[in-house]
């Protein structure tokens, strides 16, 4: 090799070796700030979860961008669901102990001075009762979160999120008891499978497939037997589906032409949609409406129900949610009771393990109670 092709070769090795170190410190840089996300995040979880019970929500404020409307809008939807939850527990004589926070992240990216996260939340919600000397209770709630960060003075802050968020109520427009304690069911048998309707099985079904819900199992994974409807107007109905009429893990209700699933084309409109799926119970005879009304008129003795209609509702049996109107805007299958005898329930979208019935609706919201026949 002659001396041009020596001095070629020494500036080529040189560039190669500048450029190699270049990239390791752009990775070195770029793994610094992930961590420093993910550390961030953890924190402002966290920190959400102790505020739910500590409605220290001042603190919060160091964790958003002060003079941004977005941020602030994103911090008010916080402090707005701790006030809904803790003044819920109070109309309801609940006292709230602990909340635990964990997250799965599923996506993070960042460029610059900003970051694009989407992760999973499931929160654990610890509570006893104030006039009633039981254990501990706890309910899990799930959400998927879809979040921008933006750095400022090297820290961290919350620009933006989103979520579905079962908690997004008025704290003012909370139903209340007329004694001011919570509804409570003398239920404690288990459920048992009938001839028709395996309502244990369904129950379990419920639970192992509550997805991302603190508690749930199956990984905190749907069943990937069926469909994901969660972007397509909600999962509620498909799930309440599945609960009462899988034929292997569920209640076992026989499919019939309009209530079906196929395994490559989806659930039917009776299947995943609310009203529909309603309106095929009812007349297909496999439901019962045991009664419809407000909070107030569903625990409230009648001529009817002397200990009032949601004393006879059983895990397995389902109950269906209007906001308004009379269309039917979401389902869930109840699972059984805590030690008060607080009737509890799982959903989809959003995520809820073994929640209080009327946790997430106002004083307008109306149930319907409905009996799936044995």
């Amino acid at each position: 090799m002659n001396l041009t092709n020596k001095f070629v070769a020494a500036i080529l090795i040189l560039c190669l070796t500048l450029l190699s170190c270049k990239a390791e410190v752009y990775a070195a840089s770029g793994d610094q700030e992930e961590q420093e996300v993910r550390a961030f995040l953890d924190k402002l979880y966290k920190q959400r979860a102790d505020i739910l019970v500590s409605r220290e929500t001042d603190r919060l404020k160091e964790l958003y961008l002060h003079d941004n409307k977005v941020s602030k809008h994103a911090l008010r939807n916080e402090v707005n669901r701790t006030n809904y939850l803790n003044e819920w527990a109070i109309k309801r004589a609940i006292k709230l102990v602990k909340a635990n926070s964990e997250i799965r992240i599923v996506r993070l990216r960042t460029s610059k001075d900003t970051a694009k996260i989407s992760l999973v939340h499931s929160l654990k919600v610890d509570y006893t009762y104030t006039n009633k000397n039981v254990p501990v209770q706890s309910f899990g709630i799930g959400t998927e979160h879809y979040l921008t960060l933006k750095k400022l003075d090297d820290d961290w802050k919350v620009h933006k999120e989103w979520y579905l968020d079962p908690l997004d109520e008025n704290p003012n427009k909370i139903a209340v008891t007329d004694d001011g304690t919570s509804p409570s069911v003398n239920y404690r048998q288990q459920p048992v499978d009938g001839k028709k309707y395996r309502r244990a099985r369904a129950v379990e079904y419920a639970n192992k497939y509550a997805g991302t819900a603190w508690g749930a199992g199956n990984n905190h994974r749907y069943n990937r037997k069926y469909a994901d409807y969660s972007g397509k107007g909600g999962d509620c109905t498909n799930f309440a589906s599945q609960a009462v009429g899988d034929e292997k893990e569920g209640g076992g209700l026989p499919m019939t032409g309009s209530w079906r699933y196929f395994a490559n084309k989806g659930g039917s409109e009776a299947w995943i949609r609310t009203d529909s799926f309603y309106n095929f119970l009812i007349y297909s005879g496999y439901g019962k409406l045991l009664a419809r009304g407000q909070f107030r008129d569903i625990i409230a003795p009648s001529a009817k129900y002397p200990d009032g209609a949601i004393s006879h509702i059983q895990p397995g049996d389902l109950i269906g949610y209007i906001i308004s109107g009379s269309d039917v805007d979401h389902f869930s299958i109840v699972v059984g009771f805590d030690d008060y005898g607080y009737p509890l329930v799982n959903s989809h979208s959003a995520d809820r393990y073994r929640v209080p019935f009327d946790l997430g609706w106002d004083q307008y919201t109306k149930y319907l109670l409905v009996h799936i026949r044995d």
